[in-house]
């Protein structure tokens, strides 16, 4: 009886966060600038003066920033309305059994696109790296999934799911970094902003909060024995780390 209140308190949490989050992605649409990000696409082209191949890159199009913010607030938004609503049984009946495939599925989709924007933010503009730093978030995310649903048939855990999910989730982070690197190499470690340099770090940190979360969780370590508690340290981290990122990056580029 006391696990079924907690978890209907769980649920009333939800849809407070789903009306956060919509307020924040609505707000951020609404007084921030049209500054966009070139889309690009790299290939080979002929040149006919030294009749070899050489690397050309072309703009696709231009990618407005606000919206890309406002989208992982509002994907967020929408998948805590649905636990709230539709899903709360599936919810309920997941989190008894130490689950939360919502979360993973939505942190699979957010937590990209927040990829992406800081990607973008460090230069990163060619659409093919792109896709890569998206999906290999992403990946890391199922994995996150996969951890939860495996180790449901396990006695001990199992922590390979884990672990290859670290191994995906920090290559994008690497990817950045080596951006971070050229652009100082070349220009000066004061040709990137500030403000992205503290964009890199906080989320980085925030990212390996999650990771920690879930290690607290499976070790039963404190109040993380009840997952119920893991479960609300998650969905205040991601509402954290999502207006952390969304503010910085108005400050940094969206201000009128």
């Amino acid at each position: 009886m006391f696990q079924k209140k907690k978890i209907q308190k769980l649920i009333r949490f939800n849809m407070v966060m789903s009306a956060i989050h919509a307020s924040q992605g609505l707000l951020v649409l609404f007084i921030s600038s049209s500054f966009s990000l070139p889309i690009t696409s790299s290939y080979l082209a002929f040149n006919e003066t030294t009749e070899s191949l050489e690397q050309a890159s072309k703009v696709l199009f231009d990618l407005p920033l606000a919206p890309l913010v406002a989208l992982f607030f509002f994907i967020s938004a929408g998948f805590h309305l649905f636990i709230a609503t539709a899903g709360k049984k599936q919810y309920s009946r997941d989190l008894k059994q130490g689950i939360n495939r919502f979360r993973w599925y939505e942190y699979a989709i957010s937590a990209s696109i927040m990829m992406v924007a800081i990607a973008m933010l460090a230069g990163v503009y060619e659409l093919s790296l792109l896709i890569a730093v998206f999906g290999f978030t992403a990946i890391m995310n199922l994995l996150g999934l996969v951890m939860e649903v495996h180790n449901q048939t396990t006695k001990q855990t199992n922590w390979l799911s884990y672990v290859v999910g670290c191994v995906s989730g920090i290559v994008p982070w690497i990817i950045v970094a080596i951006y971070f690197w050229g652009t100082a190499s070349e220009s000066g470690a004061s040709a990137i902003p500030t403000f992205v340099y503290w964009i890199y770090v906080s989320i980085f940190l925030f990212f390996n909060a999650f990771a920690l979360n879930m290690v607290l969780q499976y070790k039963k370590i404190g109040k993380w024995k009840d997952y119920l508690y893991g479960e609300k340290s998650y969905i205040v981290l991601s509402l954290v780390a999502k207006s952390l990122l969304a503010w910085q990056v108005f400050g940094g580029t969206l201000q009128p």
